[in-house]
């Protein structure tokens, strides 16, 4: 019986600690300044590096693709 009490008040209290954790917890810092700046919605951040890697990656993945694909038809010409 006492296991049974343990372990119920072992899970209320893991269900509970969410709770006090989260109530702790500090909100974001006044940035400061006007919040209605000169940088367009997204922020300004630059993305022309993250579209080349991307473009980048999709070359590579696109001729891995061709390569396996002539490789398997060329063996099956062989046989």
């Amino acid at each position: 019986m006492k296991k049974k009490i343990y372990f119920s008040l072992l899970i209320a209290a893991l269900m509970m600690s969410p709770l006090f954790t989260m109530g702790q917890m500090m909100g974001p810092e006044d940035p400061g300044g006007d919040p209605i700046g000169e940088d367009p919605i997204g922020g300004g951040a630059p993305i022309g590096n993250g579209i080349g890697i991307l473009l980048a990656l999709g070359a590579a993945y696109g001729g891995k693709k061709l390569y396996t694909l002539y490789h398997g038809q060329k063996e099956t010409l062989e046989e």
